[in-house]
């Protein structure tokens, strides 16, 4: 039985761009373990030994058409202890974001490469 997601893995081109953001802007630790493959990478940690992985690899995926409110597109979700703090860290970096369409609590936006990303504080499911 699935317990969890180990990782989820993005494509970037430029990997010291794409640390600056995923490592200075949304503060995610780099964890220094990964091991030597044949292309350039890097692991990031989150919590409950949850990681992202970033691949300096072609990409196959054209990021034109691609919706511009990431909550349309293919994303990764993820949890963060201050929605509104992460906000200011991304309007001080100048990354563009949209609120979730939904009136959640939750925005999306895009990293240097176009990979999407939800933040939300809670995904607890509304009651029906």
């Amino acid at each position: 039985m699935i317990k969890s997601i180990a990782h989820a893995s993005f494509l970037v081109a430029d990997l010291a761009t794409s640390l600056k953001f995923y490592c200075d802007v949304l503060q995610i630790p780099l964890n220094s373990n990964r091991p030597k493959f044949a292309y350039d990478g890097a692991w990031l940690d989150l919590d409950n030994k949850q990681q992202l992985h970033l691949m300096v690899l072609p990409n196959p995926d054209s990021t034109d058409g691609r919706p511009e409110h990431g909550g349309r597109d293919r994303h990764v979700a993820l949890l963060v202890e201050d929605l509104e703090a992460l906000a200011e860290r991304l309007e001080q970096a100048g990354v563009e974001f949209s609120r979730s369409k939904s009136g959640r609590a939750a925005f999306f936006c895009r990293d240097p490469d176009g990979n999407a990303l939800e933040f939300a504080e809670d995904f607890t499911p509304p009651v029906k």
